[in-house]
């Protein structure tokens, strides 16, 4: 896969996965650079010159790489929603995005600041260098526009499920990494194809000017009638596409 938008290799030792922001054990951390990249190329598509945009997980995990690509992508997003069925991801992805505030920045500063009182680990006296330069950060920012954040707990594949949470929300941008592998399966459906339902129950929550990207394994096949493909992507064992709803 060509870079179109993240074409240098930056250093996203800040960002990684475990440091600052919060991990969820058992599951792999979404790479930065490539959802920086994805992103980019959503918001492309979209347009822009638009406002900012309301971006939305339904399967979110942790909300890792929806944090990062905010605290990247700051001027463009205004609101970040995630949601998931699991209970306990549901928790890390609050911690999460969390940190997109400074008093979730201080919180964890004064965590942080505890292990490296307790251990006195390299790691974590690192981490508490990087939370300084972050902190900094997501002060300023949040002095100009604040970032509005909400998860909750939803079956991604049932519109009725997710009808709650989103209530009367425009989702400008669907960003998702959908279960697969040994790390993570589908959970609570009884699809034959979870992948179209979750489409399916979006669409209610969508415009024709959404945007809609799947992060998946290659031998996931994401099909749905009523979604036009706009880009494939590939790199490694992932695919990646971009889907925009059609009414």
């Amino acid at each position: 896969m060509e870079y179109k938008f993240a074409t240098e290799r930056s250093n996203y030792t800040d960002l990684a996965s475990g440091n600052v922001f919060y991990s969820l054990p058992g599951h792999p951390a979404f790479p930065v650079r490539l959802a920086s990249e994805i992103y980019q190329r959503c918001l492309a598509l979209r347009g822009n010159g638009k406002s900012p945009c309301t971006i939305y997980d339904p399967c979110c995990g942790a909300a890792y790489h929806l944090s990062t690509i905010s605290y990247l992508h700051w001027d463009s997003i205004c609101r970040v929603i995630c949601s998931d069925i699991d209970e306990k991801a549901v928790q890390v992805a609050e911690r999460n995005l969390s940190l997109l505030t400074p008093d979730g920045m201080e919180r964890r500063s004064r965590e942080i600041s505890a292990m490296v009182r307790l251990y006195d680990k390299e790691s974590h006296k690192g981490a508490l260098e990087s939370i300084t330069r972050m902190q900094e950060q997501v002060s300023r920012l949040t002095a100009i526009r604040p970032i509005q954040t909400k998860v909750f707990l939803a079956n991604a594949t049932e519109a009725a499920s997710l009808r709650e949470g989103l209530q009367d929300a425009a989702i400008d941008l669907v960003f998702t990494d959908i279960p697969y592998g040994q790390h993570s399966q589908w959970q609570g459906t009884q699809a034959s194809n979870p992948v179209w339902a979750m489409l399916e129950a979006l669409r209610e929550f969508l415009s024709p000017k959404s945007i809609v990207a799947i992060s998946s394994d290659k031998l996931q096949k994401i099909p749905h009638q009523k979604y036009q493909r706009l880009e494939k992507l590939q790199l490694g064992k992932r695919q990646i596409m971009i889907l925009k709803p059609l009414f």
